[in-house]
Order: C-alpha cells, then structure tokens, then sequence
C-alpha cells in the first residue's frame, strides 16, 4: 500500500510501515542454510536450546579475551549478579570485538524464525565467573515480563564461551524441556545439564528455559559474553540508544543498528518525531 496514495481503513492497513523509506530487508541469518536451520528448530522446540561448538577460532577468543580482562573491574552487587563474578555491561558501547558474537548468521536465523522481524538486542554482557562462586539462582530469561506461562518465549540468549566451559567452572546449567513450563519452578529432582562446550562455541536458548550459571569449584576464571534478543514491541534490559552514541551506530552492521533501535516496527513503534529513527544519523536509503 502507498500512503500516499490510498486511505488507510483496516488494521491490516497498519501492518505496513507508516514511517515509508526505510523498509524491512533481510538479516545476515539469510545466507544459513534451510536444512541447517531446521534442525536448530527442532532441537530448541525439543529441549529449549542448542549448542554450536567451535564457532569462534582460538584467534577471535585470544582477541575478545585481551580486550575484555581490563575492562574486568568490580563483582556483583548481590547474589543474582553473583558476588564473585565480574560483569561488564553495554559491551558494545566499549569494543567492536564482540560484534560478530551479536550478528553471526546462525544466531540470526533462528532469530528470524523464533521472534517477529524487527526484533531487538536487548543486552550485550561479558560474564566472568571467579574461583569460589556458588550456582546462580534459577530463571527464564524473559521472566521479568509480566506474561503468564506457558507460551511462547518472548526473547532469546545466546552464550558465548570465552574460556573452555567445563562442570566445574561454572559451566552454564539448564533444564531441557523446562521452556514448556507453566507456572511452576524447578525442583529437586528435576535434571539438569551442564552446557560443557570448548572456548569459542555458543549455546543458544529460549527465553522460557530454566537455566542458570553453574558453581566455579575450580582454581581459573570462567569468561563468558551473553548477548539477549527480546520482541520488537519489548522493552530491553539495556537502553542501547542511551548508552551506544550515534558515532557507533553508524559504525557497526546494518543488523546490529537495527537492532539497537534504529528500525520500525509496523505501523510506527520506535518513530522518532514521527519519522524512521535512520534519520538521526544522516543515514540514507540505498
């Protein structure tokens, strides 16, 4: 439909972009293969992850790791956070080492596939989990957003382990088949599984999956980098057009600009002053 031209009468009218230009083409996760994909699918409906093994060559973890360490400071404010692990928050706002961890291709085709275009980054973290620190508490991701389970996970993580992940480093820990949940929680006698994976692999999953970091009982750090996807019409946890500055924004990919903000989700949620948010940065149509 041309604006322009024609009326708009229905709410299907409104499934278009209303801001006009600036409009929806398709992610880096194109170029992944369907069978691929497919299968990555149908391991997330079946246990609510999936685990890639050496996406990252020693190299890009040697790199990622040097510019991270200095940026290492205080631990956690409580326990959640984790008393004996180390955060680094808006990561993108500091390195551009962790770029492709945000918009590798096989990350972005299942994102394609699990949430609506448009979706957004949410959060970009490294996590470094000290000698000493006890498991972390039990949560689903998108549990903050006040949406009665079961349904269908409304944000998705991706974990990138820097270090070997091992069971006794702090390896993340999950409970297949717990993102079909209601409304109860973990139990006891319900099993879990340590994510061990080697340096440069990622697992992916569900923000309904019940999961958490697992106890460090060894004598060396465990780095990890999370980035968090959520639905274009969610709030995220990061406030990355606050937090990343416009010199940035122009730097980084097309995906990753989107999904900080720079896009339109139909008819005109993220508009600024009633126009595509591309504008602020003098970005124009190809």
């Amino acid at each position: 439909m041309n604006i322009d031209q024609e009326s708009v009468t229905t709410l299907e009218d409104l499934r278009g972009d209303l801001a006009q230009r600036y409009k929806w083409t398709p992610t880096g996760g194109s170029s992944v293969e369907r069978a691929v994909v497919q299968d990555d699918m149908a391991a997330l409906a079946r246990d609510g992850y999936v685990i890639w093994e050496n996406l990252l060559s020693a190299d890009q973890c040697r790199e990622i790791r040097e510019v991270l360490r200095p940026l290492l400071g205080h631990t956690g404010r409580n326990s959640f956070e984790g008393r004996r692990t180390q955060r680094i928050y808006s990561v993108l706002s500091r390195t551009r080492a962790c770029d492709r961890l945000v918009d590798n291709p096989r990350v972005l085709a299942v994102l394609d596939r699990l949430l609506m275009p448009n979706y957004l980054l949410s959060a970009l973290q490294a996590i470094n989990i000290q000698p000493g620190e006890s498991a972390q508490l039990a949560h689903h991701d998108d549990g903050f957003y006040p949406v009665p389970r079961p349904r269908e996970p409304l944000a998705a993580a991706t974990i990138w382990a820097i270090d070997d992940f091992t069971a006794d480093n702090g390896a993340t820990v999950v409970i297949p088949g717990s993102h079909r949940w209601g409304k109860r929680r973990p139990g006891p006698d319900d099993p879990t599984r340590p994510v061990v994976m080697p340096a440069g692999s990622c697992v992916f999953f569900v923000g309904t999956l019940w999961h958490g970091g697992g106890a460090n009982t060894s004598a060396t750090d465990r780095l990890a980098v999370t980035a968090q996807y959520c639905q274009p019409w969610l709030r995220p946890m990061e406030a990355f057009t606050l937090s990343v500055s416009r010199d940035i924004a122009r730097e980084v990919s097309d995906d990753i600009r989107r999904m900080l903000g720079y896009s339109i989700h139909p008819p005109f949620v993220g508009a600024v002053d009633g126009l595509h948010p591309l504008r602020l940065l003098g970005i124009e149509e190809d």
